[in-house]
């Protein structure tokens, strides 16, 4: 069976000031009425129940999740004590789904991305689940054929054209989209390397969605981190008794931080990328906010009441009836909150990360 872990643990800092710690963006309805999660939830019905539906987060994000979501059950949000990266919450959750069904096929995608067309992502998925049947020492990932060249995401290379029979058969509502093998994985590149990955037409941005065994999963941090394997073994092993929260806790946080790609992805040789035939990006910041809102005539991304004069290529964030006025400004980002105000340059968002640190050297967690 299809079971589904969903990665709702960041942070959003370069939202700041609207991401917060305690209402980060995934919990946040940023491009409509629902929230990125609840978004990214809603994609999965036709695909697997609630049942067999597992949200990592941290624990301070556990109970607001829970009342995002009530359809799942209070125990599939899974509130991790400390950050540890990618590798320990897919290593984590393979464990404890494979307790409850050893056969287990798993799909692994973050909460906070935008993908338009469920449909079509739907149907990726089952031929991603079809490949895995097929092989299920493969790791199949999702290539996001790159419209710019960016700097912010990780790429793929993608190596030979997996032939029709072995690439999933098609399914009742859309032909199978093109797999192929994957060379290497790299990571978030350089402006002038990033033209020439998309120049060459062999590269792919890296969505970061997967589908594995979880077995398969697990045998290979197995090979490539068995240290950390064993402390989530020992953690596993106690989930649903009272002493789960303690070892949790105790064994989570001698675990050395490190994403999925650095401790498997990189070392595998059996990884396939389907080309996805989905819209999708990944909401990472506000430029990000700016690319899925659309612009107006002068280049502006307005959400909220703004008057604008003589303002060019700016993004205009408020709520409510506070009005917003902007005069003979170009490229900013403006931001209005309750507590706090932003404006920034829009070609420097990285440095929204260097503002929340300052405000923890200061002691300003009211702010952040």
């Amino acid at each position: 069976m299809l079971h589904a872990l969903i990665m709702a643990g960041g942070s959003g800092t370069r939202f700041w000031p609207v991401s917060r710690e305690a209402r980060p963006k995934q919990l946040l309805a940023l491009l409509g009425d629902r929230s990125l999660l609840q978004s990214t939830v809603d994609r999965l019905e036709k695909l697997t129940p609630p049942g067999q539906v597992l949200v990592a987060t941290a624990a301070s994000l556990a109970a607001g999740i829970r009342e995002q979501l009530p359809q799942l059950p209070a125990q599939a949000v899974l509130g991790e004590p400390c950050k540890r990266d990618t590798a320990p919450c897919i290593g984590l959750a393979a464990l404890l789904i494979a307790q409850h069904d050893p056969a287990a096929t798993m799909l692994v995608l973050p909460a906070d991305h935008v993908i338009r067309d469920a449909v079509a992502f739907q149907n990726s998925v089952r031929q991603a689940v079809a490949l895995v049947d097929k092989e299920p020492n493969r790791l199949v990932t999702f290539g996001i054929r790159p419209t710019y060249a960016a700097e912010s995401f990780g790429y793929l290379e993608r190596g030979a054209s997996l032939s029709q029979d072995q690439s999933g058969a098609e399914s009742a509502d859309s032909a199978a989209s093109p797999a192929y093998r994957v060379l290497r994985f790299r990571e978030k590149p350089k402006a002038e390397v990033a033209r020439q990955y998309v120049e060459s037409g062999n590269f792919y941005w890296n969505s970061g969605i997967f589908v594995w065994q979880a077995r398969t999963i697990t045998e290979a941090l197995a090979r490539h981190q068995p240290e950390m394997l064993s402390r989530l073994q020992k953690i596993a092993a106690t989930f649903g008794t009272a002493d789960f929260p303690r070892t949790f806790a105790e064994e989570f946080a001698l675990i050395r931080g490190i994403s999925i790609d650095f401790a498997v992805m990189e070392h595998a040789e059996n990884v396939v990328l389907i080309e996805a035939p989905f819209d999708w990006d990944d909401l990472g910041s506000w430029q990000a906010l700016a690319r899925q809102r659309g612009q107006d005539a002068s280049g502006n991304t307005i959400v909220g009441k703004h008057l604008g004069v003589a303002t060019k290529g700016t993004i205009a964030y408020g709520s409510g009836d506070h009005l917003i006025v902007t005069v003979g400004i170009e490229d900013l980002i403006v931001v209005h909150t309750p507590d706090a105000t932003l404006v920034a340059n829009r070609r420097d968002e990285e440095s929204l990360r260097q503002v929340v640190k300052e405000l923890e050297q200061r002691g300003w967690r009211e702010h952040l």
